[in-house]
């Protein structure tokens, strides 16, 4: 009797990986250990060796990279295993922009709405915001303003990946994310805590600076770029207000909006 696919030895679906690959196909990268994040990119890579939080697997360094940025790679403490720059770009995949250097660590413990709430500075709070770019760039923005950290739902939110870690340049490593299942649900968290919690609404009648003029704990609430905030979002956050722009467009990229936002509620 002939066996039908699914009684193949190591039969395995289409488009499964092993946990802690790079972009593209996981068979490409040799030195993919499981159950660990791949990191690439000078200052993402080195934020991470300088965090105590990560464990390190494996630091892979092309002979360029190793030499150029020699002074750097020393004040990690870590010595690289140097290979050719096509390995790793092989392992990252063509497009992405690597500077020679990646590094397989342990993931970082994802902490509880409530240590956010415990840190000083203000917590941004993203409602499905998918692409891992502008979470990334949200993220930079973060730990410029020593923000407490950041808030996504588990779901419709990317994952802590190699794009993200490169877009947000190391910051990564200095603010949490807390991943939450439901977002109303957190936010009424955090109001009972005391925290404003603040949406940001292009269409909204008041402006920002007018919601963080007092001294308790702030909240900045952000939507998707086109759909906003959804409306179970909108209801539950304290107030709705707009960011002030003269100009003819009224509306940013969520990270660059996440950027003024912080900015204003930081200096208030």
């Amino acid at each position: 009797m002939p066996r039908n696919k699914s009684d193949k030895p190591n039969s395995r679906r289409p488009g499964r990986g092993k946990r802690g690959t790079a972009p593209g196909d996981a068979r490409r990268n040799p030195y993919a250990v499981p159950e660990c994040e791949t990191l690439y990119g000078l200052h993402t890579v080195l934020e991470a060796l300088g965090n105590p939080r990560r464990k390190v697997r494996r630091f892979l360094a092309s002979e360029n990279a190793a030499k150029r940025f020699e002074t750097q790679i020393a004040a990690s403490g870590h010595q690289p295993e140097v290979v050719r720059t096509s390995e790793i770009t092989r392992m990252t995949g063509p497009d992405a922009v690597h500077q020679g250097l990646l590094l397989d660590a342990s993931p970082l413990p994802a902490p509880e709405l409530s240590q956010l709430i415990a840190r000083p500075g203000p917590i941004v709070v993203l409602d499905q915001i998918t692409d891992p770019h502008n979470v990334g760039a949200v993220l930079r923005s973060c730990a410029a303003f020593a923000a407490a950290g950041l808030v996504m739902t588990a779901r419709h939110s990317p994952s802590a990946s190699s794009v993200l870690a490169k877009s947000a340049s190391g910051a990564l490593e200095h603010v949490p994310i807390a991943k939450v299942t439901n977002l109303a649900r957190a936010i009424e968290e955090l109001k009972d805590s005391g925290v404003h919690c603040v949406g940001l609404d292009s269409d909204a009648d008041d402006i920002l600076e007018h919601a963080v003029s007092g001294d308790g704990r702030t909240a900045l609430v952000l939507g998707a770029e086109g759909k906003g905030l959804r409306q179970k979002t909108r209801e539950t956050c304290s107030v709705l207000v707009r960011l002030d722009m003269p100009g003819a467009i009224r509306s940013l990229n969520v990270s660059n909006a996440a950027a003024l936002a912080l900015y204003i509620a930081t200096h208030a």
